[in-house]
């Protein structure tokens, strides 16, 4: 399954709290989609929030997310790792 990672902006203090809150709401319905939401990561200062996951295509992830109330900005398939 593909891994995309997914870019969030205008989150400016963002709390762990907060960060965890939104990554919960996606884990709950993830599987409607058939997504795999792995980490999620926020920079308080700038507003920027990273999402990793595994999913069918770039669109079932911004699915998820904007029934979640945070639409992504950003979607890139990752295609190579390391």
């Amino acid at each position: 399954m593909p891994e995309f990672m997914d870019v969030h902006h205008g989150m400016v203090g963002i709390t762990a709290d907060a960060l965890k809150a939104a990554h919960d709401a996606d884990l709950a319905i993830q599987g409607e989609e058939e997504v795999t939401f792995k980490t999620a990561w926020a920079d308080p200062e700038t507003g920027v929030v990273f999402c990793l996951s595994e999913a069918p295509s770039k669109e079932a992830v911004m699915r998820i997310h904007e029934r979640t109330g945070h639409p992504a900005d950003e979607v890139h398939e990752v295609p190579l790792v390391v």
